[in-house]
């Protein structure tokens, strides 16, 4: 999965006062690792901005000495990690997205494809962690083994929960197959001009 979303639309629904309290940000179309992005927390009763690229609480040193990959994590180990191990179990999180892009092909001719859901419910809801390094709140989304909608653009997809496994995910369960049955669509979309074309910026999600 590459590391690029879209915001979700959630004008109407009563998570928009969520957001509105914490003074919202002009919806985007090609959301990044290390900009802010909202998450919910505590059955989704707490909404937050956090830096889309964890930094563990213990990390010492600046931000830019924070070196490794940490926007996405992968649900069948993040619990043994180091870096992963205390969030693990006191800050897990929700991250709404309207959809997420993967690409396919060779580098410097890559097609981006769009992933966005396929039943009633326009919102995806990405499992995550939470970690508040100093005062910074920073979060990674989870990934999993791609299910069949999604396998043929790539074989990982971030682990999107039903609203059962959300209470679950928040709760702190310790399930590892967490969204396998995601209902998922995706069509090729045009290719991002100058500096947002595609992948050559990040590597994609693990």
């Amino acid at each position: 999965m590459c590391g690029r979303f879209v915001d979700p639309n959630l004008r109407g629904t009563d998570l928009e006062h969520s957001e509105i309290k914490i003074d919202p940000i002009p919806r985007r179309f090609n959301v990044k690792p290390t900009q802010d992005v909202l998450l919910f927390a505590k059955r989704q009763r707490e909404a937050h901005y956090a830096r889309w690229w964890l930094v563990p609480s213990w990390h010492k040193g600046e931000l830019k000495d924070w070196k490794a990959t940490t926007f996405s994590a992968r649900i069948e180990d993040a619990a043994s990690k180091p870096t992963y191990r205390a969030v693990w179990r006191h800050g897990r999180c929700l991250i709404p997205a309207a959809g997420y892009y993967e690409w396919t092909g060779e580098k410097g001719a890559k097609q981006p494809h769009f992933i966005r859901s396929a039943g009633n419910e326009e919102t995806l809801w990405f499992a995550g962690l939470a970690s508040r390094w100093g005062e910074l709140l920073t979060c990674t989304i989870m990934t999993r083994a791609a299910n069949a909608d999604v396998s043929d653009v790539h074989h990982r997809m971030p682990v999107i929960l039903n609203s059962d496994e959300r209470d679950a995910w928040l709760d702190g369960s310790d399930e590892t197959d967490l969204g396998a049955g995601a209902m998922l669509r995706h069509h090729p979309v045009a290719r991002f001009g100058g500096k947002d074309d595609g992948p050559e910026l990040i590597e994609p999600f693990d």
